[in-house]
């Protein structure tokens, strides 16, 4: 199940928030666990197993380390998770891929497991060990109410694509939220702007993308690739954002406050400031449990190097088992270091439009690397942006390019703070908390019946980050 799913919509949330504040305040967390663990079976009734399971392990693992805190039995619970998790995660995720490339190498023929993906399990994993390693250098409280722990893993507002929520940033507010009227209405203005980014926005410009990256080259020009790599660009951005900014309204409609995960990419100066904008709480994740443990920017700069390489060859991995991802990794690896090393204080001097451009076009190029799993499909698609083999132009591209003018524009806009700004000046010329409120709403219902209409009468309604 996804939010922007009809029976997600008017049939398994309303009755959870009926439920929900309906029970009594010291019910809650069972509620929000039980439903989390109905919202997941929904999808995946199996491997609601493989998720208690990982809460159990980490429960228990967060317990022995604060009964042992100080002693070797502390590390040893610490180890186990990590080991447990990782190993889970491995089989899961990339046994597959490991076979697949151990026959290659070594010409064998070892059957595949083709062991179906849990839908989330990068998220969940990396979230249940956030919590046993907080416990473990002391940042936060160990859990003793399972329940409340369960609650904390299987959340189904942000279960299945994040954020990544660490325990320490929602422990107070998973035994002692206060749930208002305020925040609630805070949320679900988060809730249905989500909903309008992806299927609004998300969906429509991956319909086109789905076009084009179906075409051979017989049918392909430069114009028509570099409208598939933009449409592509836009669609996961406006997918993965929207969904962030749903699972964020929903968390705070149960009176949880989520860390931000986009702050505007687009609108960045160089791959390095893409980077602090782009899914925050995972580059949060790796900076705080993998870049600052080895030594961070501490040691030399070979050492600093070491570790930027590592967290990058991980964040590739992390996507995907495939050597695409991996390229990725080492792609934007190969950019930040050379940023490090001389190109940020030259993109500093250079008119913003400039390098703004300069991030855009190895954004761009980094999309290609991403979208295709197929290293030829890649590589021939990377050639037909620099016009090998395809003429600049074709009667589709042009025709593609003129009846999606109109949803560029809007998407461009929306990339940027213009909207946000624009709606800010129109509430305070307004100034009337009544007549805002009144505009507010009106706009709101606008933008979710739009949503719905196109919900029920399309069937292309993908979730990129599924597959992750």
């Amino acid at each position: 199940m996804v939010f922007s799913n009809l029976n997600f919509l008017f049939v398994f949330f309303p009755i959870v928030l009926l439920v929900y504040f309906a029970s009594p305040r010291f019910l809650r967390n069972t509620i929000l666990f039980v439903s989390s663990l109905f919202f997941y079976a929904w999808g995946e009734p199996v491997y609601v197993v493989l998720m208690f399971f990982s809460t159990l392990l980490d429960y228990i693992c967060g317990r022995l380390v604060d009964k042992h805190r100080g002693k070797p039995a502390s590390k040893h619970a610490l180890i186990t998770s990590m080991v447990v998790n990782l190993v889970v995660l491995g089989i899961f995720k990339y046994s597959d891929f490991i076979i697949m490339n151990i026959n290659n190498i070594f010409s064998l023929s070892i059957p595949l497991p083709n062991l179906p993906l849990p839908i989330g399990i990068s998220f969940y994993t990396f979230q249940t060990m956030s919590y046993t390693i907080d416990v473990y250098r002391g940042d936060t409280k160990m859990q003793k109410n399972i329940i409340s722990f369960g609650a904390y893993v299987a959340l189904f507002p942000q279960l299945i694509a994040g954020p990544i929520v660490r325990y320490s940033t929602i422990a107070e507010q998973l035994d002692n939220r206060r749930e208002n009227p305020d925040m609630f209405a805070e949320g679900v203005h988060r809730f249905i702007m989500g909903l309008g980014k992806k299927v609004l926005l998300a969906n429509n410009i991956g319909a086109l993308w789905a076009q084009i990256s179906a075409m051979d080259i017989s049918q392909m020009s430069v114009l028509g690739a570099w409208l598939g790599i933009l449409a592509f660009g836009f669609q996961i951005y406006f997918d993965f954002s929207g969904y962030s900014d749903m699972a964020i309204g929903l968390g705070k409609m149960f009176g949880f406050s989520f860390l931000e995960n986009f702050d505007y990419p687009y609108i960045s100066k160089s791959i390095t400031e893409f980077w602090r904008r782009w899914h925050i709480s995972l580059g949060t994740w790796f900076r705080e449990y993998v870049y600052i443990p080895l030594g961070g920017n501490r040691g030399g700069m070979l050492k600093q190097m070491r570790n930027i390489a590592v967290v990058w060859l991980l964040t590739g991995i992390w996507h995907g088992a495939s050597w695409n991802f991996v390229l990725w990794g080492v792609y934007y690896l190969a950019l930040l270091i050379i940023e490090k090393f001389f190109l940020l204080n030259i993109l500093k001097k250079l008119p913003a439009f400039v390098s703004h451009l300069y991030t855009l076009f190895f954004v761009a190029i980094g999309w290609v690397i991403f979208a295709f799993d197929d290293f030829a499909m890649g590589l021939e698609y990377l050639g037909w942006l620099f016009g090998r083999g395809v003429p600049p132009a074709n009667n589709f591209a042009v025709f593609s390019l003129i009846s999606n003018a109109v949803m560029l524009v809007i998407l461009v806009l929306a990339s940027t703070r213009i909207p946000a700004r624009l709606a800010a000046k129109v509430t305070n010329a307004l100034q009337n908390k009544a007549v805002n409120t009144a505009v507010i709403s009106c706009a709101l219902l606008f933008v979710f019946f739009i949503s719905l209409a196109y919900l029920v009468d399309s069937t292309y309604n993908p979730f990129l980050y599924f597959r992750f």
